[in-house]
């Protein structure tokens, strides 16, 4: 067995508790590491929390300023050099584009930390799709995920979501929201199949936890139409009679639909709000209109209709809720559009998982404070169509 199989059967076989203990041991005696380390991005993507039984006993690191955040940001194994000739190899941690973490592995001499880290960067890549399955059965790795304490609100948004980055050869994806530890009620939420790609874009209304609860029931009726098989103007109605009746139109949720064909590019649409869509095409970002109808849940029985679309390779797509385009700096000035593509253009060399949060950054400056008054959203797609052969 060779050392690369023996480190993936250790990590097959480890209880869900006990994946940074065996991928230490196996590293260790594979490949004579001197140090094993798992950090997890937190929810508002600003440091690596390390993974260990509380209290920790290692200090988080930044994304923004640190080698394990440089090996997080590019996606790609990065070497530090580290006294006495040794090396620390820190290697991403992430499952078909959604990006989890770092692993951070600590070798005696550079030159073997060079020739092993595409196998090690495999052995990440394992560590990543077992973290996934784990939190199945234990906390320990959604515990160091979070640097503050999750309010009620967020914590069953966050377990609703699908997750904040995915790829693949059609498309890239990355989302993210605000504040992170104490959103409401916006929400993404997305699915793929061979031939289709469905994107939601959801802004509840409402604080706390009645606009988790609202989020919760529309996504859960969205994505119950979606798994039968219906289509997407058919999903949003049985959604919008499942709000409808249980709030009798007091509370409802806006919601901005697509179906994505990924073969052609074309799209089936449904506008039931206030998320807003914008596109960098050709260097030029103008914002996409489509034909507004009613929330989900305002009136009985709602009828929609979904428009058509469609999106050219090379085209980014950003979604934005009503809590980033509708802001106020401390003046009043809304961000609006103009302020928006303003920052999709200095954010269009970032990778699509990059971008929500350097849009966020910049709207933190705009509003003038650290904490928004409302939920923010921002959904970025990259649309690179249908590889020709496939």
């Amino acid at each position: 067995m060779n050392r690369f199989h023996a480190a993936e059967r250790a990590l097959r076989t480890a209880a869900p508790h006990e994946l940074l203990d065996a991928v230490r041991a196996v590293l260790t005696e594979q490949y004579g590491t001197e140090d094993v380390e798992l950090f997890m991005a937190d929810y508002g993507l600003t440091v690596l929390q390390p993974v260990s039984v509380l209290p920790h006993t290692l200090e988080p690191m930044s994304v923004h300023n640190s080698p394990a955040g440089r090996a997080f940001g590019s996606q790609r194994p990065y070497c530090e050099d580290l006294p006495g000739g040794r090396a620390r190899l820190h290697l991403p941690v992430s499952v078909r584009g959604d990006r989890l973490g770092v692993l951070s592995v600590t070798l005696p001499e550079r030159d073997a930390a060079l020739g092993w880290a595409a196998e090690l960067a495999d052995v990440a890549d394992v560590l990543g799709h077992e973290v996934i399955v784990a939190e199945r059965d234990t906390d320990l790795y959604l515990q160091a995920r979070r640097k503050d304490r999750l309010t009620l609100a967020a914590e069953m948004q966050w377990q609703l979501l699908p997750g904040r980055s995915c790829s693949r050869p059609e498309y890239d994806l990355g989302a993210q929201l605000e504040p992170a530890y104490a959103i409401y009620g916006d929400n993404f939420d997305w699915s793929a199949t061979a031939d289709h790609l469905m994107l939601y874009v959801t802004n509840g209304m409402g604080e706390g936890i009645e606009a988790s609860l609202l989020t919760n029931l529309a996504i859960n009726a969205l994505r119950n139409a979606r798994r039968a098989g219906i289509p997407i103007a058919d999903q949003a109605a049985l959604a919008d009679q499942a709000v409808y009746a249980h709030y009798r139109g007091r509370c409802y949720l806006s919601v901005l639909m697509f179906d994505f064909d990924l073969a052609t590019g074309r799209a089936s649409v449904v506008d039931a709000g206030s998320p807003q869509l914008l596109r960098l095409r050709g260097g030029v970002v103008e914002r996409v209109g489509f034909e507004a109808q009613l929330p989900l849940g305002m009136f009985e029985e709602t009828d929609y209709v979904a428009q058509d679309f469609r999106v050219e390779p090379g085209d980014r797509l950003i979604f934005v809720s009503d809590g980033v385009h509708s802001v106020a700096s401390p003046k009043g000035e809304a961000y609006g559009d103009a302020a928006l593509a303003r920052a999709i253009q200095s954010t269009r060399l970032l990778p699509a998982a990059e971008v929500p949060r350097a849009i966020l950054r910049e709207l933190t400056g705009h509003r003038g404070e650290a904490v928004p008054e409302d939920d923010a959203l921002v959904v970025c797609l990259d649309w690179r169509g249908k590889p020709s052969g496939r």
